[in-house]
């Protein structure tokens, strides 16, 4: 008769045992992990923003790094504070990640500020980051402006020029193009405006274009668009998806996935974490570690 604890890796005599968890563990050589970097602004909410990015990249199978522009009071509701970290602080998060980590691929998010978009272009214009993912955040899902207006020429002459690809959503791309979007075909004309303009490949979403399908649409350049459709999923809330996304597409390239394959995997991600998001209280957050079926 086996007696109680043997077998399952349980010694010990009296009241005293001890747990052996792994006793046939045995470590073997790892390949390295990728490494992703976001700089971007923190999201009390835990929806968006560095926490959504960490989310997304851990989800990707990438080891997320960050370096915080901005520290917000948010929800899905509404953003109450923001608070801009120095330049000289953001500039030490980036430069202690870099010497530390080699760092695959990168994306911004928040910058808010002139001196904050100045201080990373400096930055990363003398860093090996890997292809620079532009999320030009600009307005809050709530309708809070996150980016300041004086500070729009300051993200287009500094932080564009470096980018490998950018990702404004529907009313992002407005600005960018400088013409309205109400249909499809409009968000394909906006998407070749903004990549000949800035001189860099132009994600441009779809999801607020009324219909069932939501259909991003990619300009390498040359006329060359492609489009990546999936079937909106009706859900409350949709805070957080465009850091997703440009999360997703970020940890995708640090994968070392082409433009084209990793815009589909985040596509995908997004897709996946909408189809699958569970009630928090009146909120529903986005499912980060959920692709779909």
């Amino acid at each position: 008769m086996k007696r109680r604890g043997q077998g399952s890796g349980v010694r010990g005599q009296g009241s005293e045992k001890s747990f052996d968890l792994f006793p046939r563990l045995n470590p073997e050589p790892r390949p390295p992990i990728p490494v992703a970097l976001s700089i971007a602004g923190s999201d009390s909410g835990g929806g968006a923003g560095i926490q959504a990015d960490l989310k997304t990249f851990t989800a990707m199978g990438v080891f997320g790094t960050s370096a915080i522009t901005c520290i917000t009071a948010q929800n899905p509701d509404a953003v109450t504070g923001i608070e801009a970290v120095s330049p000289k602080l953001i500039t030490a998060q980036i430069k202690a990640v870099t010497r530390g980590f080699p760092v695959a691929a990168t994306k911004t998010g928040m910058l808010f500020s002139t001196a904050v978009i100045q201080a990373v272009a400096k930055t990363l214009k003398n860093t090996d980051c890997g292809p620079l993912v532009v999320d030009p955040v600009m307005v809050s899902t709530s309708g809070s402006r996150l980016l300041r207006q004086e500070a729009m020429k300051a993200l287009f002459r500094e932080i564009l020029p470096l980018a490998t690809v950018m990702t404004p959503n529907l009313n992002e791309a407005e600005i960018l193009a400088g013409c309205r979007i109400r249909s499809l075909k409009d968000l394909q004309t906006a998407c070749r405006v903004i990549a000949a303009r800035f001189g860099v490949a132009c994600i441009a979403k779809g999801g607020h274009l009324a219909g069932g399908q939501v259909v991003d649409v990619l300009c390498t350049g040359d006329d060359d668009l492609t489009l990546f459709t999936a079937p909106r999923v009706k859900i409350r809330s949709t805070h957080g998806t465009g850091c997703t996304f440009s999360a997703a597409l970020t940890a995708a390239l640090a994968l070392g996935e082409p433009l084209h394959e990793a815009a589909a995997m985040a596509k995908q991600f997004v897709t996946g974490a909408l189809q699958k998001a569970r009630p928090a209280g009146k909120h529903w957050p986005l499912a980060f570690y959920s692709l779909p079926e």
